[in-house]
C-alpha cells in the first residue's frame, strides 16, 4: 500500500512527499510531523491521532479527512482544501490557514491559539467550544459558523464576515471587530468585554444578556438588535445606529451616547448613563 510505502520512508529519513496521491489511506497516529506534502491528496484519508506538527501541507487536499485530535501545531495549511474534514480535539496552535477553504469543517474543541485563518473560508463552520485565542482571521468568512462556548480572546476579526453565526456564550474580550459583518448574528450571553468593534454592522443580531462593558461600538448599526439586558457600562456608542433595537433592562451607566441614533428603539427599564431608570411604557 501506497501508505506503508511513505511510512517506511519517512522511518528511513525522506521528508519530502510533494503531490502524492494518499486519498483514502489509513494513516491513523502516524508520525509524519515536518514531512512536506506540498499540493498533495489526502482527501477521506484517515489521519486520526496523527503527528503532524510543523508538516507543509500547503494547498493539499484534506476534503472529508478524519483529523480527530490530530497534531497540527505550527502546520502550514496556506490554501489548503479542508471542506468537511473532521478536525474535532485537534491541536492547530500556531498553525497557518491563510486562504484555506474550511467549508463545514469540524473543529469541535479544536485548539487554534494564535493561528492564523486570514481570509480563509470557514462558512457554516462548526467551532463549538474551540479554542482561537490571539488567532488572526481578518477577512475571515464565518458566515453561518457555530463558534458558541468559543474562546475567541484578543482575536483579530477586523473585516471579517459573521453574518448569521452563533456566538452564544462565546468569549470574545478585548477582541477587534472593527469593519466586521454581524448582521443576524446571535450573541447571547457573550462576553465582549473591552472589545474594539469600530463600523461593524450588528442589524437584526442578538445581544441580549452579553457583557458589554466598556466596549467600543462607535459607528456601528446595530439596527434592530435585540441588546435586552445587556451590560453596556461604559460602553462607546457615539454615532451609532440603534434605530429599533431593543434595549430593555439594558445598562447604559456611563456609556458614550453621543450623537447615537436611538429613533423607535425600546429603552423600557433600562438605566440610562446617568444612572437613572428609564420609566417610559
Amino acid at each position: 500500500m501506497e501508505a506503508d510505502r511513505i511510512l517506511r520512508q519517512y522511518a528511513a529519513g525522506e521528508r519530502i512527499f510533494r503531490e502524492i496521491n494518499l486519498a483514502g489511506a489509513d494513516l491513523k497516529g502516524a508520525n509524519l510531523s515536518e514531512a512536506n506534502f506540498t499540493r498533495a491528496n489526502f482527501q477521506n484519508a484517515n489521519l486520526k491521532g496523527a503527528n503532524l506538527t510543523g508538516a507543509n501541507l500547503r494547498e493539499v487536499k484534506l476534503g472529508g479527512v478524519d483529523m480527530t485530535e490530530a497534531n497540527l501545531s505550527e502546520a502550514n495549511l496556506i490554501g489548503t482544501d479542508l471542506s468537511r474534514a473532521n478536525l474535532s480535539g485537534a491541536n492547530l496552535m500556531g498553525a497557518n490557514l491563510r486562504g484555506s477553504m474550511a467549508r463545514e469543517v469540524n473543529m469541535t474543541k479544536a485548539n487554534l491559539t494564535e493561528a492564523n485563518l486570514t481570509e480563509a473560508n470557514f462558512t457554516e463552520a462548526n467551532l463549538f467550544a474551540a479554542n482561537l485565542t490571539e488567532a488572526s482571521m481578518i477577512r475571515t468568512n464565518l458566515m453561518k459558523a457555530n463558534l458558541s462556548w468559543s474562546t475567541l480572546k484578543a482575536v483579530n476579526l477586523t473585516n471579517a464576515i459573521l453574518s448569521d453565526s452563533l456566538l452564544e456564550r462565546a468569549n470574545l474580550t478585548q477582541a477587534i471587530l472593527s469593519g466586521a459583518m454581524l448582521s443576524g448574528a446571535n450573541l447571547t450571553g457573550a462576553d465582549l468585554r473591552q472589545v474594539t468593534m469600530v463600523g461593524a454592522n450588528l442589524s437584526e443580531a442578538n445581544l441580549s444578556n452579553a457583557n458589554l462593558r466598556v466596549a467600543n461600538m462607535s459607528w456601528s448599526t446595530l439596527r434592530g438588535a435585540n441588546l435586552s439586558g445587556a451590560n453596556l457600562y461604559r460602553a462607546k456608542l457615539c454615532w451609532s445606529n440603534l434605530s429599533g433595537a431593543v434595549l430593555v433592562e439594558a445598562v447604559l451607566i456611563d456609556a458614550n451616547i453621543n450623537r447615537t441614533n436611538f429613533r423607535d428603539a425600546d429603552l423600557r427599564r433600562a438605566i440610562m448613563p446617568d444612572g437613572a431608570t428609564n420609566d417610559s411604557q
